[in-house]
């Protein structure tokens, strides 16, 4: 018997996910509350797979986004094995699709514990593709946080980082 957290691919719903926030949840907002409505303006932030799919969400969606914080990316995919290829299949859909380094932001960063610590072996390849698609430290981060683990709490300590870096003080 199958694992009922079993991955089925054929169930995966990131393009829809984003179409709701995009096509729905945003333009709700927009319409009911007294908020800047353009990308300059409008952020997506996540944590873990969170973390992946706001990098998916501005690269989807650049006119939508103009701004990602994306905290403990998951960049293995599923889990971490020797040899695994899903974080370069991630960063080269990153060198093509990554909008304009002009008028975007990006904010990355990891903790060092627990699950974090699998991240920091790809962090080289972040900030290698981030500066080949001519993001320098004025539009985007890649903060390293020694000591903190995979969790809400840890995330919760450094919040302010990210809002900051996007949204000024």
């Amino acid at each position: 018997k199958k694992s009922q957290f079993a991955f089925d691919e054929n169930k995966m719903n990131s393009d829809n996910y984003l179409k709701f926030i995009v096509k729905e949840l945003k333009p709700y907002i927009d319409k009911n509350y007294s908020v800047y409505k353009d990308a300059k303006y409008t952020a997506i932030m996540g944590s873990s797979m969170g973390g992946l799919i706001s990098m998916y969400a501005i690269c989807e969606y650049p006119k939508t986004f103009g701004k990602a914080a994306c905290l403990s990316t998951h960049w293995v995919g599923f889990r971490d094995f020797e040899s695994n290829p899903i974080p370069e299949t991630f960063f080269s859909y990153m060198m093509k699709k990554l909008p304009s380094s002009k008028n975007h932001k990006l904010y990355f960063d990891y903790g060092t514990e627990t699950l974090d610590e699998s991240y920091i072996k790809y962090e080289y390849r972040v900030d290698e593709v981030l500066q080949l698609k001519g993001y320098t430290t004025e539009n985007y981060k890649n903060l390293k946080f020694d000591g903190e683990n995979h969790s809400e709490a840890s995330w919760q300590k450094r919040i302010d980082i990210p809002l900051q870096f996007m949204f000024g003080k």
